[in-house]
């Protein structure tokens, strides 16, 4: 079961290099046919599904919307083109509008010439594992086209940007505004330069733009949620008050106050659930493997139960669905307030983290001053084909060296990412230098 489910989809959909194996437009035209025969057989007798496509702003996604609109018509499913649009704005308009499924072109925070394409269901959640596998089974038969008279529609709404605008202003208390404050917004030349600045300017602050600015090519080039230092310039050139960096599809964010620290997921996730925590209890709060343990053991002063996933939102989204709870995230800048979006949106995390700014009175440094997070040194090595890391011996006798030094002091963690060719490292210790001299030894072991 486990083998099928990875044969095409990863931790976020199906990604890889644009012109390769799965990122082509004959596999988005198979794809595309695949899930409407999928969304066909769910639908009930009598129903066409309709699905909303949306995209980020690489270039090569105006090939993969062609064809997956294309394979989705030919499967008899209409289909509603939204735009350049972020992704948790396709799974709001998705559950707002009815439809059957979104579908998101985006490789996230990853470079313009790698391009993706995941699912969201009527519910505007991830699609589940038997869902994926049920298409991945589709796309081993030859396919069809449905008889001219069941082809599938296909439309533009015009005024998607508009509508999640306001459905992110409406996440963010009514009886508060952003009025004084000055905030610079890097979307990463991504899926929400034309959405951000507005939700923040139409709540009252005064927005300087960077990363606002796509040309197809540009997409998370030295700007947004993964680079952050440029947004850190940024604000201390303009003197502003608060950064906000996206990625490229607008549904990861890290902040930096007006001194330029910045402030990742884990410490932004515990501003939101400490907030949460003075207008009534928190039932539990999801991390993943990468989060830091400091987050951990605070959540334990608190009395808050936690858990760890594997990495992904995705994943992290299942274990709050399981236990009925509404705030989790991951250290890179996924958030997760069920109560506000079905899934992660950093547009309206940053509204969570103003909102709990403005009802405390406090800025970033106060609100996060109880949470002392561990130095984590994070490494990524590019993997070879031929290359079986789990049972290479020099990077098991490192791991067993490190984990021997690191005994009490804190924790290393080994896995493939799920999206990229590479092996990510990661050593936390209570000291800078020894994670660092620890992740360097797990390094050099694979050179």
């Amino acid at each position: 079961m486990a083998a099928t489910q990875v044969k095409y989809f990863g931790t976020d959909g199906i990604r890889g290099k644009v012109g390769g194996a799965v990122i082509n437009p004959a596999f988005a035209l198979r794809l595309g046919h695949a899930a409407g025969q999928v969304l066909l057989a769910q639908a009930p007798r009598g129903h066409r599904p309709s699905v909303l496509i949306g995209k980020d702003t690489r270039i090569s996604g105006y090939m993969l919307e062609s064809a997956l609109e294309a394979g989705l018509s030919a499967a008899g499913v209409d289909v509603v083109l939204a735009g350049p649009i972020p992704t948790p704005a396709v799974a709001y308009l998705t559950r707002a509008l009815r439809l059957s499924a979104g579908i998101v072109i985006s490789a996230s925070h990853n470079p313009f010439d790698d391009n993706g394409i995941k699912f969201f269901s009527a519910q505007g959640s991830k699609f589940p594992d038997q869902t994926e596998q049920a298409i991945e089974a589709a796309l081993d038969q030859p396919m069809g086209c449905t008889p001219s008279e069941g082809l599938g529609r296909v439309k533009r709404l015009d005024d998607a940007a508009g509508r999640y605008i306001e459905f992110c202003k409406a996440s963010f208390p009514p009886d508060m505004d952003l009025n004084g404050l000055r905030i610079v917004v890097d979307a990463a030349h991504g899926a929400a330069y034309h959405i951000a600045p507005n939700v923040f300017r139409e709540l009252g602050a005064t927005v300087i733009t960077i990363g606002c600015e796509p040309n197809g090519f540009n997409i998370n080039e030295k700007v947004g949620a993964t680079h952050p230092e440029t947004l850190a310039e940024k604000v201390k050139e303009h003197r502003a008050d608060l950064g906000v960096a996206l990625d490229g599809d607008a549904d990861r964010l890290q902040m930096v106050d007006a001194s330029g620290r910045m402030y990742n997921g884990d410490e932004l996730l515990y501003v939101v659930v400490r907030d949460r925590m003075t207008q009534g209890p928190v039932a539990g709060v999801a991390g993943t493997v990468m989060t830091n343990y400091a987050f951990e053991r605070r959540m334990a002063d608190l009395d808050v139960p936690f858990v760890r996933t594997s990495v992904g939102d995705k994943n992290v989204m299942q274990a709050l669905q399981d236990k009925g709870w509404l705030f989790g995230g991951e250290s890179s800048g996924h958030i997760l307030c069920l109560d506000r979006h079905s899934t992660g949106d950093g547009v309206i995390a940053a509204l969570q983290v103003m909102a709990a700014m403005r009802r405390s009175g406090k800025g970033l440094p106060a609100l996060t001053s109880e949470l002392h997070l561990l130095p984590q040194k994070l490494v990524n090595v590019k993997l070879q084909p031929d290359l079986e890391w789990e049972s290479h011996p020099g990077l098991a006798a490192a791991y067993r060296e490190v984990s021997a030094t690191l005994q009490g002091r804190g924790r290393v963690l080994i896995r493939p990412s799920g999206t990229e060719p590479k092996l990510r490292l990661m050593v936390e210790a209570d000291e800078e230098m020894l994670a660092v001299r620890c992740v360097d030894r797990l390094a050099t072991s694979l050179a």
